[in-house]
């Protein structure tokens, strides 16, 4: 922050959004769906999970708990809104392996688990479990930046700027 932005009060909101499950965190470019490698649904980051749980990655409301329990939308308090979708295809199992712990409407906290999912018996059932996590209101931020690499449950992987 410069001299003028201190004087004038202009201050950068830099919104931190945290990884929803262990793993590798790696470019959402790496998933192998369109659908999230093209960023048709927005800007964001995958993680490989080694974790069998989905925590809330910011506080904020549960805008859409899929019945299915393989995808949980969030709008975070400033106002991001996160897709975690846990797998690909994933929605066919129909709740086979999920086990959701939150509702839609509920206000959440950071790190509140959402979600417990069996990783071993997805992947047996021939499903790719990569976990892309996405900013579908990625145009309203002038920059979403990833960090990649190995992340536990709440590390920051993702930070947006106004």
């Amino acid at each position: 922050m410069g001299f003028f932005d201190k004087l004038f009060g202009k201050q950068e909101e830099k919104i931190e959004i945290a990884a929803p499950v262990a793993g590798e965190a790696v470019p959402v470019t790496e998933v192998n769906d369109p659908t999230f490698s093209e960023e048709i649904l927005g800007k964001g980051i995958a993680i490989r999970p080694t974790g069998n749980e989905v925590v809330a990655p910011c506080d904020g409301t549960v805008e859409m708990m899929f019945d299915t329990g393989h995808a949980v939308s969030l709008t975070s308090s400033q106002g991001a809104e996160v897709l975690i979708h846990i797998g690909l295809e994933t929605v066919s199992l129909k709740g086979k392996h999920y086990t959701t712990h939150a509702a839609n409407g509920d206000q959440v906290k950071k790190g509140q688990l959402l979600i417990s999912f069996d990783r071993d018996a997805i992947a047996a059932d021939g499903y790719d479990t990569i976990t892309p996590i996405v900013i579908c209101n990625s145009d309203s931020f002038a920059q979403v930046e990833c960090h990649t690499g190995a992340v536990k449950a709440g590390d920051t992987v993702l930070t947006l700027s106004k």
